[in-house]
């Protein structure tokens, strides 16, 4: 069984530093697996590798789609599994949870094509009632989803109304790789206060234009870091509104990480506030991994 190394964690936890390290140190390639920095032009919100960072090693999946572009959990998987196949060894790094989990395990999706006018049926029920509802016809899928998360919520009723439960195509239990799950832990209130420092830094480099550039091209992103500008482009809200909501968003998805990567995977925890520690640890314990047949 191919051996396969995935290096995880909630934003700003050092993922992508820790990953160029590890990738040196084996001489290995790395795979993105971010929902965002797949596309183009989403440079600084998506908080992607930079230019420097992507000479250092051979990346995947940055950069590489435009941003009016489809990218799902299932083209994720197959891209990934070529890259995987072809190279000797490979880093999955993201934040992603579903991505590393597809691509390390037997998922299979094969559900109906989407209705692009299902959503208009159900457009007077709150996150909440939508949330009941697919309670009520795939319990399995609504505990792997957050209530907030409207578009997949949606998604997986769709499928059930179609008799074709999401929860139906994938086989969580089944690896197809050898892999070892990094998981970057630090302490909530470190966390949070690098997730601060990270969305100010943000906005110095220019983040507001970078949104507004997309806004103006009709793409409007459902991602953290842009979709909290939207309003504000149409004088409903602050800047500083903005700002806000931006961290309040990101420090609620690194809570929601934590928890998928705990319940979701068999990933090692790692203290990630010492990055001379961490990295010397992880590197330890890889060659370990390495060296077993």
């Amino acid at each position: 069984m191919k051996k396969v190394i995935a290096i995880v964690g909630p934003t700003a936890s050092g993922k992508t530093k820790l990953a160029i390290a590890v990738a040196k140190h084996f001489a290995a390639v790395i795979i993105s697996c971010d929902s965002v920095a797949v596309y183009k032009d989403y440079n600084i919100g998506s908080a992607k590798p930079t230019k420097a960072e992507l000479k250092e090693v051979k990346h995947y999946l940055v950069d590489v789609l435009e941003p009016t572009a489809n990218f799902d959990v299932a083209t994720c998987q197959k891209l990934a599994r070529d890259i995987i196949n072809k190279e000797e060894l490979s880093i999955l790094c993201g934040g992603t949870g579903l991505y590393v989990n597809a691509i390390l395990n037997d998922y299979e999706f094969v559900a109906p094509k989407r209705d692009e006018n299902f959503a208009a049926n159900y457009a007077n029920f709150s996150n909440q009632e939508l949330y009941e509802l697919l309670k009520i016809h795939d319990e399995d899928r609504a505990r792997n989803l957050h209530p907030n998360n409207r578009k997949r919520v949606l998604r997986a009723l769709e499928a059930c109304y179609s008799g074709n439960k999401l929860s139906n195509y994938n086989n969580k239990s089944v690896t197809i790789y050898d892999s070892y799950i990094v998981y970057l832990d630090i302490p909530r209130e470190i966390l949070y206060e690098r997730i601060n420092l990270r969305v100010e830094e943000m906005f110095k480099m220019g983040l507001e234009k970078e949104a507004y550039d997309l806004y103006q091209r009709g793409v409007l992103p459902n991602a953290i870091g842009y979709k909290e500008f939207i309003p504000y482009f149409n004088n409903l809200i602050s800047l500083d509104m903005v700002k806000e909501d931006i961290k309040l968003n990101t420090r609620h998805l690194a809570k929601r990480q934590k928890t998928w990567f705990k319940n979701q995977t068999k990933a090692v925890f790692y203290d990630a506030t010492n990055y001379e520690k961490l990295t010397k640890d992880v590197i330890c314990d890889l060659e370990k991994f390495m060296e077993k047949k």
